[in-house]
Order: structure tokens, then sequence, then C-alpha cells
């Protein structure tokens, strides 16, 4: 059974996507320091799968902590989730988000070739195209980067292809997010962020428990169908599932390859927020706000890629995505599912 060290792997995609390779029939070794997760996600995956993915708590940055690892797990493979990642934080804090963003990743990758794994799996984001003239969004489009996190994103792009391009025998899957949503299909695990949440899915899922007064549609006058913003929502179960072909295809040759994971569809904020009370059943109260600076009209992914390279399509749709982030929900807070 081939080991994957999984960076980051309690967190939000992490612990969906150490289901996923269970299922798959990895064995996942979570590492985690908890900083924006919780320990209690191993009893909740162990309940999920019947078995109890290994735990490492530790930082990313901590070498001997991963030399350790390595060598006690006999790791084949890496998923490197491990980073800060909200957009606003990290103009606040940005020698933080490259400190752990930018140090994390270059401490992983040294502490990979010691002990001789050649094989990454890289979290990456739709943020490294900044604003993109045009939709669908395509592999080939110019890179660039409107804040902090994103420019994380594309210095360790960036650095993956030098080390490629130096080293051919790497294996790496760079995979660019859109907007993950959803929860598993359980209830038993989905995204619940420390404080207010900074991702329009899970806020949305707070005013309608009734833990948050309303949501905020930053502008209503884009160039759109109902004048809010348009994103490529990504059911996490299918982005988790990405991961698992991205781990099968880089298995199948060396090199570097670089996908967007998305579903190749907008929905309007407005389309969301009604998906979302069609699901919970709830009427979710909403303000407009002033657009923000640097938000785009509409932003999706053109999946072609994926799906040609990795034979990874997207599954699930809008509907999935709130149902099973309302039965996550309503779990989390004690309601019956």
């Amino acid at each position: 059974m081939t080991n994957v060290l999984v960076t980051g792997g309690a967190g939000y995609i992490g612990a969906h996507t150490c289901v996923a390779l269970v299922e798959a029939g990895y064995s996942p070794v979570i590492y985690d320091n908890f900083h924006n997760s919780s320990a209690d996600v191993l009893d909740r995956i162990e309940a999920i799968c019947g078995r109890r993915p290994v735990l490492v708590q530790a930082d990313v940055r901590d070498r001997a902590a991963l030399d350790r690892t390595f060598a006690d797990h006999r790791i084949q493979a890496v998923i490197h989730f491990a980073a800060l990642k909200a957009v606003g934080e990290s103009a606040a804090i940005p020698v933080d988000y490259y400190s752990v963003n930018i140090g994390g990743t270059l401490t992983l990758i040294e502490a990979m070739k010691a002990a001789g794994v050649r094989s990454l799996v890289f979290s990456s984001s739709a943020t490294v195209y900044g604003e993109p003239a045009s939709v669908p969004v395509r592999e080939t489009f110019p890179l660039s980067a409107t804040n902090t996190y994103g420019r994380t994103k594309l210095m360790g792009e960036m650095i993956l292809e030098d080390l490629a391009r130096a080293e051919p025998d790497w294996r790496i899957a760079r995979l660019r997010y859109f907007n993950p949503f959803g929860a598993h299909e359980s209830g038993l695990i989905g995204e619940d962020p420390h404080g207010v949440p900074n991702n329009l899915g899970p806020y949305i899922a707070k005013v309608a428990s009734g833990e948050l007064d309303q949501v905020s549609i930053f502008g209503d006058d884009y160039d759109t169908p109902d004048g809010t913003g348009v994103r490529d929502f990504i059911h996490v179960m299918d982005l988790a599932e990405g991961h698992i072909a991205a781990l099968q295809g880089i298995a199948a040759s060396p090199g570097l390859m670089t996908v967007n994971l998305g579903t190749g569809k907008g929905y309007s904020v407005r389309e969301l927020i009604h998906a979302f009370e069609q699901a919970s059943g709830q009427a979710i109260r909403f303000t407009i706000a002033p657009r923000r600076p640097g938000d785009v009209a509409q932003s999706y992914a053109d999946p072609t890629l994926a799906e040609n390279l990795l034979g990874w399509k997207a599954r699930r749709g809008i509907q999935e995505m709130c149902r099973d982030t309302w039965r996550w929900q309503r779990r989390r807070s004690g309601a019956e599912a």
C-alpha cells in the first residue's frame, strides 16, 4: 500500500482528500500543526473510512520533524496542502504568509530530496491568474497575482517549475483550484474555519443556521446576468478525487503537469444564495455592499485539460454542494442531520 504524506491533511480539503485516498487504496499520513484545523477530524475520518490515518503533529517548516516522518513511515509520495490561505489576512501579515507558504514548501522539497521521494501534488489556486481577461480560464493564460496569498502560490509554482527543469526525474502536479464548496455526504466532515469564514459558502451556511446575521453581496452592478459576481464552485469531494487522479497521473510518467480543477460552469452569488435556500429551507438575509478592489465580474475554469490528462471531471453540482454543506452545518451545530 502506497504511503502518502498529506501536509495540512487535517484541514478542509486535506481531510476530504484523506478520505478519498483511503477509498482509493492509499495509506495517508496526516502532517498538520492544527493552526486552522482540529484533531477531532481524525475521529471523523475513521468513522467514514473504518480506518484511522497516522497523525504527525508538526509544522511544515520543521525540517527535523519532516525527516523523521519520511524515515518512520516510508513515505512514497506527498500531497502538499499546508499553507495560510486567507486573502485579506495575507495583506495584514505578509511575512507570515511567505514564511509558511514559501518557506514551508522549500523545507518540504529539501526533506523530500533527502528521503529520495520525488512525487509531489501541489495545492495551487486560480488566484495565480490574477484578473483574467476572458472566460473560461485556461492553463495557458498569463499568470499574475493581485494579493500576497496569490503571490505565494505563484512563487510556489515557479519554484516547482524550476525544480522540474533542473531535476527531470521529479513527478509533480500543480493543481489550480477554483472555489471549493460542500462537505462529505455523511455530514461528518466539512469546512469549519476558526472565526468568521473568509469563503462565501460557509458564510452562507452560518447565516442559514442563525450563527451570522446576513451575507454581504459585494457589488450587484457587474456585467453578469443578475449583476452579481460569477464564480466556479466545485464540490470538495470532486476536488479531493482530482488529487487521486493527479497522484495516479504523475505515477505514470515523470515531469511537470499543471491543470485547473473546476467545473467549467459559473454561478452568481445570487444563484448560490437561492440554491442554499432551497437546500436548507431557510431564508438567507443579504445586503448589497460596494464592490471590493480586485474582484472581477466572472471567473470559471476550462477543465478540459484535467479530463484529457487525468480522466478527471467534476461530477457533483451546486445542489449537492449546498445539500451536503447544510447537512454538515446542522450536524456541527448539534441539530439533527
